[in-house]
């Protein structure tokens, strides 16, 4: 297969396209990203030095918890699990089986307070761009707003159901600018009641959201298979950060090698990321020259400063001042983000950086 570099396109001829997707709040998936992100809230709440690093996996009329917690604090996990549940929209009669334990002593060592290193190896990412004033791709926000916007649908329309996803495939610019949308894909899990009906309003939402961004969508794609009525844990397994695309940049930039949901703030797969989410828009910021930024932050478990930071705009490397460094540290960026008092559960349900 012979393959041809693309050149820069005149008006009018056929533009480059990019996919990208998200999924709604009822997905399995994200249903335990903010099972996780819920317990991690609930032992926050009650104890500011909670170590947690909580995993849920849930199908088939199971939810299974495990992972670790080590904290003074008391949490229902059933509870919490269930309340969860019926805020997405689900039935809460399922076997909760609470398998956690404690954190390892050896990780302990180099996270404590007296340390302050890093929870684990790993390195993270941040993006900003100029497309929107979220400083963040145009595509991904019209999903984003699509996902929320679904969510208070279904909470006031029965027909609507809590699972499912949307995908646009984007027609783009040689500057890589979202010019319009050639298929707009969602897959929506409904009653099958009056389904024209429901498919008019999902695609009129869609062409609202798409409308404030000049943004003209070619072709749907509604429930293409013909039918979504079995969904949420009873049409497929979920499991926590599975969905670390989603909760990331929708693949415009890349993907660290941690997802987020259930860690505390100790965690630099989180805290790191949102750290260097901060460091790139500062960077657009205080830069009118550039348009794209990505950070890159990587660390070693148990060292308190990072290994090291990466930072290029417009496709090029800028010098990184030592102070960074010292900002960077888990510590440091616990407090200037004030990550032990966020509510993380809110964070799960439609992406971590929605800002």
């Amino acid at each position: 297969m012979e393959l041809k570099i693309l050149t820069k396109m005149k008006e009018g001829e056929n533009m480059k396209l990019y996919s990208n997707e998200i999924v709604f709040r009822g997905h399995p998936d994200k249903v335990c990203d903010q099972i996780s992100d819920a317990l991690l809230d609930a032992y926050l709440e009650k104890d500011k030095n909670a170590r947690c690093g909580i995993e849920v996996m849930g199908g088939k009329g199971k939810i299974f918890i495990t992972g670790e917690v080590t904290s003074s604090a008391e949490v229902d996990v059933q509870n919490v699990v269930k309340r969860v549940l019926k805020d997405v929209g689900y039935e809460t009669n399922y076997e909760i089986i609470n398998n956690l334990g404690k954190q390892s002593h050896d990780i302990a060592l180099g996270t404590n307070d007296e340390v302050g290193g890093a929870g684990d190896n790993g390195m993270m990412f941040g993006y900003a761009c100029r497309d929107t004033e979220e400083m963040l791709p145009l595509a991904m926000v019209i999903l984003q707003k699509l996902s929320m916007t679904y969510d208070t649908l279904r909470q006031n329309d029965k027909r609507f159901l809590p699972d499912g996803k949307a995908q646009i495939t984007g027609k783009y610019t040689s500057e890589g600018k979202l010019a319009g949308i050639k298929t707009f894909t969602i897959c929506y899990q409904n009653t099958e009641q009056e389904r024209e009906k429901t498919d008019e309003i999902i695609i009129r939402i869609c062409n609202e959201i798409c409308a404030k961004y000049n943004i003209k969508v070619e072709k749907y794609l509604i429930n293409p298979t013909g039918k979504f009525l079995i969904g949420g844990f009873s049409g497929d397994a979920g499991l926590t950060g599975r969905k670390i695309v989603v909760d990331s940049y929708h693949s415009f930039a890349s993907v660290g090698g941690g997802a987020f949901s259930g860690k505390d703030p100790t965690k630099v797969d989180r805290s790191g990321a949102y750290k260097a989410r901060e460091i790139a828009k500062k960077v657009l910021s205080r830069h009118p020259e550039f348009d794209t930024c990505v950070v890159q932050l990587s660390y070693a478990i148990g060292v308190e400063k990072p290994l090291a930071i990466y930072i290029r705009a417009n496709n090029k490397d800028l010098e990184v001042p030592e102070s960074l460094y010292d900002e960077c540290t888990p510590k440091n960026i616990i407090k200037d983000l004030n990550l032990k008092n966020i509510c993380y559960e809110e964070k799960a349900r439609f992406g971590h950086f929605t800002d």
